[in-house]
């Protein structure tokens, strides 16, 4: 089944995020045929999972830790996620990467701790813009695939993979639709080689300025399994438009 995941980012306060799922459900009343997602800031995560509860919508976090518990100032732990409702979590977005300067070490870590407890990360890799125009971009995306996947080839099966072109983030130009596919493609048969077993069980998601009018466009192709989207995603109707794009 397709994954349509919503990143609010830094967005959102708790009644604001009331307010988006009682006008969202609202616009997806029978979500059976697709996986629906929404990962809202920590602070809205509770709120949110009891309203999501028995709705078919799915909760994710955006960011996790990769220790259980213990003095760690800041942070948040997967059993704290897990006790809330979270099946899902954002693993190594660009903006954890760029910004606040994860490693590809600290990504594995913490794709081992999302193993461990149970809950499915989406690990996000992508391509700078300098990286693209030097031709880098499948060079790029296998050195992170293969090092946040490092010593846990064998549960593949058990994470889905978003590419994100970091050019493309925000920014309102995407990638089109036959190079997201090209990478999509390139992506599979690296998986097929860390771990032949897994084939078909990891999806492979495609984000960077997704919107109602493109979301189609990229799901036509069955290479691209879902959408991961963020922006276009901070309001409701616009969020179920993209959902029900395909």
């Amino acid at each position: 089944m397709r994954l349509i995941a919503a990143n609010w980012k830094m967005h959102k306060t708790v009644s604001e995020t009331q307010e988006y799922i009682s006008k969202f459900l609202k616009f997806v009343e029978h979500p059976e045929s697709r996986e629906i997602l929404l990962c809202p800031p920590f602070t809205s995560l509770y709120v949110a999972g009891k309203l999501l509860e028995g709705t078919g919508v799915k909760l994710g976090a955006q960011n996790c830790f990769y220790e259980k518990e213990g003095a760690f100032t800041g942070e948040i732990s997967l059993p704290m996620l897990k006790e809330i409702g979270c099946s899902y979590v954002i693993v190594g977005h660009s903006e954890r990467r760029h910004i606040f300067g994860e490693s590809d070490e600290t990504i594995n870590r913490k794709l081992v701790a999302c193993l461990e407890e149970g809950i499915r990360p989406i690990l996000c890799v992508g391509e700078k813009l300098e990286d693209r125009e030097a031709g880098m971009t499948f060079k790029v995306v296998e050195t992170q695939i293969r090092l946040a996947l490092s010593g846990i080839e064998e549960h593949i099966d058990r994470i889905d993979i978003a590419y994100e072109p970091v050019w493309a983030i925000g920014t309102g130009v995407p990638a089109t639709p036959e190079d997201a596919v090209a990478v999509h493609r390139f992506i599979k048969e690296l998986i097929k080689d860390l771990n032949p077993k897994s084939e078909g069980k990891t999806r492979i998601l495609y984000g960077g300025s997704v919107k109602p009018g493109n979301a189609s466009e990229f799901m036509k192709h069955s290479e691209i399994e879902g959408l991961l989207v963020g922006g276009a995603s901070l309001d409701p109707e616009s969020f179920a438009k993209i959902v029900y794009s395909f």
